[in-house]
């Protein structure tokens, strides 16, 4: 009797342990994946700095109004933003969730929120740093996989600044654009609220190919990549556009061959005048199309 007992502790240890064991590797593995799409974006700003460039620059083609505001709490923390609409904004207008790149919400930013709301839009850039931001590729990636590591509160944090469009600034319709890291979280707004978000536009952003997640999308998709991206290889981008093909779901796809990780960005040193100028007017025609019809 006391061998069996003894064994029946020694199984429960070994099960415990295996179990444990399991669940190490489990999270270890997500984090690696995470961390190596992290380095990945890293290697692609190596040497790159957040200045303004020609994207950032350009003017709004009609004046605007801009404010900063408070649009969400998560974990008891007020999450600023900031909003822009056109001076003669009304109640019709479609709204915009703009996601910034790995940089943070700074200026350039805001100065490209400026311009979308320029079009048309009441545009609300969004927050995932907490209020900070980084001139730095190190500091970027630090304040970036912090962002990555609290998925939930990131998906919470737009989820907010949905509703403060739709409750607080009365937008129409409502569409979503993110750069760089702020493109893979313009996806899972996507995917965190599939059937509010009117349109989604992407632009080389970490993409998601699994079927069952991409099969509750119901917005029109829109995407943009370079062909000298390293972060994101044409097999996923392929895989991505063809998943969401084979679902009967609306989805364009643009590679640029020439052009490099954030050919777009308003902020960096990698801006691609060409690539940039083609895909922004891809991006108004979009959303001009499934927001203001």
């Amino acid at each position: 009797m006391f061998a069996f007992h003894s064994f029946m502790r020694s199984s429960a240890v070994i099960m415990f342990i295996s179990i444990f064991l399991i669940s190490v590797l489990m999270i270890t593995g997500c984090k690696s994946k995470k961390n190596s799409y992290t380095e990945k974006v890293a290697q692609e700003h190596k040497n790159d700095t957040p200045s303004p460039n020609a994207a950032s620059l350009m003017e709004a083609s009609q004046p605007v109004n801009t404010e900063d505001v408070v649009y969400a709490t998560v974990n008891g923390k007020k999450i600023k933003g900031y909003y822009a609409a056109p001076e003669s904004s009304d109640d019709s207008l479609p709204g915009m969730i703009v996601i910034h790149e790995w940089w943070g919400l700074n200026d350039n930013i805001r100065a490209m929120t400026r311009r979308i709301a320029g079009e048309g839009y009441k545009a609300l850039a969004v927050d995932l740093y907490n209020g900070q931001t980084a001139d730095k590729p190190d500091g970027a990636m630090k304040l970036m996989q912090k962002a990555m590591d609290k998925q939930q509160a990131g998906i919470e944090n737009l989820k907010q600044a949905f509703r403060y469009l739709k409750n607080d600034k009365h937008a129409g319709k409502t569409g979503v654009i993110g750069w760089c890291f702020g493109g893979g979280w313009s996806l899972q707004t996507a995917l965190a609220l599939p059937d509010s978000i009117d349109a989604t536009a992407i632009y080389y952003g970490h993409l998601v190919t699994d079927t069952n997640k991409l099969e509750t999308l119901q917005m029109p998709v829109i995407g943009f990549f370079g062909g000298l991206d390293k972060s994101i290889s044409q097999e996923t981008i392929n895989k991505f556009k063809s998943t969401l093909d084979s679902l009967g779901k609306q989805v364009q796809i643009k590679v640029y061959p020439d052009a490099n990780h954030a050919f777009a960005n308003p902020s960096g040193t990698r801006y691609n005048a060409k690539a940039a100028s083609d895909a922004w007017k891809r991006t108004m025609t979009f959303f001009d199309k499934y927001l203001k019809s």
